[in-house]
């Protein structure tokens, strides 16, 4: 495979790699816009913006864009997320050029018809709406809230209902002038894919753009709290947060095998203990996230009312316990799932498109993956037993949704970790 990346004088960057064999590929934008970036009178625009960019450009109807991707077989789609907004599309390798000039000419140049505003502010109202109503949704949502409070990063994506309702048109050109220049843009393709022909198409598109300049970051700082949302629900709905290590910290790749062995599948410490041992839940997981600046632990399970406290309890027993008898066998099996999860999402143009988009931003450069391999190889028994220890003393978020008027709180949980 050959990775090649090209940087044109106005910063924006190209990235290929081409997968022999393949017959298709992923192309895509992402771009350095997302919801961290938002101010708070803001919140909720770079969302609202990735909708705007599929009703209708200058050269293009809403239906065009979609019909000229299907009609060859493809697909195509946007997300938005706290760093990044990206827009890509997965066709034939014969149809990349086609891809690309539908995703740049929606990135570069969406109308926001004001009648499709209107359409548009409907659909993401209820999509707020329908978030509101799946508790296994909206819990992350204001777990994030009390983990970050009154900063960028602590703010929904989706944003409230009431910014999202007085949004105007000036408002999406104005975030499109602030952050849509070329140097905060990274085209990434993969799979059947020629870099010079992708090189010479986007030169012709983006070369002529001027920069607007690295975007003003707000630095996250966790502070950790409670949100309790006493609601009648067959479920108590639990997730509890700590601050984890941002991609740049040396323990990001230590938080991400203690994740795993805690919550990370079927064998993992708070499956066995809480589902198949005492039959506590149906669901219950442990991840690790990370961003520029921080990231997150979060754990999460569902019980009955009668069952959240010794479900919270032995919880957290197993996180004071992981400091001090997490073994050898459950860290090489994390170690391995971690390795797995990364070489098998590598068989797909899609996940090798988006992983290098993500890497040449935080790092300027795509490092191999031999060398994210041999870091997570490098994480020790050891080392996951003092970062538990660490956790358990750490800073911690709560938020809990459903029948919880007498569920243990973040004060409990607090004196729980620390006896």
């Amino acid at each position: 495979m050959t990775l090649r990346i090209t940087t044109l004088p106005n910063g924006f960057r190209i990235i290929t790699e081409d997968m022999p064999r393949l017959k298709s590929a992923s192309v895509g934008i992402w771009v350095t816009a997302g919801g961290r970036h938002e101010r708070a009178e803001q919140n909720g625009i770079a969302h609202f913006l990735e909708h705007m960019a599929f009703k209708g450009t200058e050269r293009r109807s809403a239906l065009q864009i979609a019909e000229e991707i299907e009609d060859v077989g493809g697909y195509i789609n946007a997300y938005t997320s706290k760093e990044m907004t990206a827009y890509y599309a997965r066709v034939l390798s014969a149809d990349v050029a086609l891809a690309l000039d539908v995703i740049s000419d929606i990135v570069l140049n969406p109308v926001f018809d004001p009648k499709e505003i209107e359409v548009e502010r409907h659909v993401i109202l209820q999509e707020i709406g329908q978030a509101l109503d799946t508790p296994d949704d909206i819990i992350f949502d204001w777990l994030q809230e009390v983990s970050y409070p009154d900063q960028p990063f602590g703010r929904t994506i989706l944003g409230p209902a009431e910014r999202v309702a007085a949004f105007t048109r000036e408002d999406l050109v104005g975030f499109v002038k602030e952050h849509y220049g070329p140097d905060q843009m990274i085209l990434s393709a993969a799979g059947g894919v020629d870099h010079d022909a992708v090189v010479a198409q986007a030169t012709e598109i983006f070369g002529h753009l001027a920069p607007v300049g690295a975007p003003t970051v707000e630095t996250a700082v966790f502070g950790g709290g409670e949100r309790r949302e006493v609601k009648t629900l067959e479920q108590v709905h639990f997730a509890l947060s700590f601050e984890a290590p941002g991609y740049r910290h040396p323990d990001v790749y230590t938080a991400q095998v203690y994740a795993t062995a805690m919550g990370g599948g079927m064998s993992s410490r708070l499956f066995q203990k809480i589902r198949e041992e005492r039959g506590l839940c149906y669901s219950i997981f442990a991840q690790s996230g990370a961003y520029e600046d921080t990231g997150s632990i979060t754990i999460y399970a569902g019980t009955s009312e009668d069952e959240i406290a010794d479900l919270t309890e032995l919880t957290l027993d197993e996180l004071r316990r992981a400091a001090e008898d997490m073994s050898d066998a459950e860290v090489n099996r994390a170690r391995a799932q971690l390795k797995a999860g990364l070489l098998m999402g590598l068989e797909s143009p899609s996940s090798r498109a988006e992983r290098n988009a993500r890497l040449l931003a935080i790092w300027g450069r795509v490092p191999d993956v031999e060398e994210a391999v041999a870091k997570i190889d490098a994480v020790s028994t050891a080392d996951v037993r003092r970062y538990a220890g660490e956790l358990a003393r750490s800073k911690a978020a709560l938020a809990i949704y459903g029948p919880v008027a007498d569920a243990p709180g973040l004060e409990a949980i607090r004196q729980r970790l620390d006896a």
